[in-house]
């Protein structure tokens, strides 16, 4: 098989995997981001990862096994960097409004370019550092994929989270949270990503 579609093939089991429904529009622009996002990093060194099949595993199959703990209309992704998970859940989950916050300009660069190229309609790019973001609405969902501390996302985020909303935060590790912290009750959760033999955890605080 090319190699050129082992890859496309690998994302498509993973979803199916994931058992995750995607109509073939959203498979191509899945695939087409991919390219566009090895074609960017090779220029602009947007992530670490630096093969496009790890680059299924490590970043669209990671971001969207997510996908369940994504609730509400509107969704903020904190630090998305490259878009990650924001733009593969914001295919995967069309009827939710997505909005990406990163500050610096490169990768907002490559956002803004994807989003055109793409044609998604459910997201908007926010070129700003978190401690100056002041939207004019609160967020159901607030996701991190790679934000650092627990603790500071917590406290960073907590204000523009919906009430009822949640803070979902991609981890590693289980040993981040075991105890209620800062006033919201943390849930952990193992996430399966196909072909990913590290351990990755899902943290649920509820506000």
């Amino acid at each position: 098989m090319p190699q050129s579609t082992a890859w496309i093939q690998q994302l498509q089991q993973g979803t199916k995997q994931l058992s995750i429904n995607l109509s073939s529009q959203q498979n191509d622009q899945l695939v087409h981001y991919l390219k566009q996002l090895d074609q960017w990093n090779q220029a602009y060194n947007l992530s670490g990862v630096k093969t496009i099949s790890r680059m299924v595993t490590h970043h669209l199959l990671d971001s969207l096994a997510v996908l369940p703990y994504v609730t509400g209309k509107t969704v903020l992704d904190v630090g998305t960097g490259a878009g990650l998970p924001g733009i593969p859940l914001a295919i995967a989950l069309q009827n939710k409004q997505f909005t990406l916050l990163d500050c610096t300009q490169k990768k907002t660069a490559f956002l803004r370019h994807i989003i055109f190229k793409l044609q998604i309609k459910n997201v908007s790019v926010v070129k700003k550092r978190l401690n100056c973001y002041q939207p004019e609405h609160c967020f159901d969902t607030i996701i991190c994929r790679a934000f650092g501390r627990y603790d500071d996302f917590v406290g960073q985020t907590r204000h523009l989270c919906c009430e009822g909303g949640k803070l979902v935060a991609m981890k590693g590790t289980s040993q981040l949270a075991k105890q209620e912290t800062m006033g919201l009750s943390a849930d952990i959760h193992p996430l399966f990503v196909p072909g990913l033999a590290a351990k990755r955890h899902v943290i649920v605080m509820r506000r």
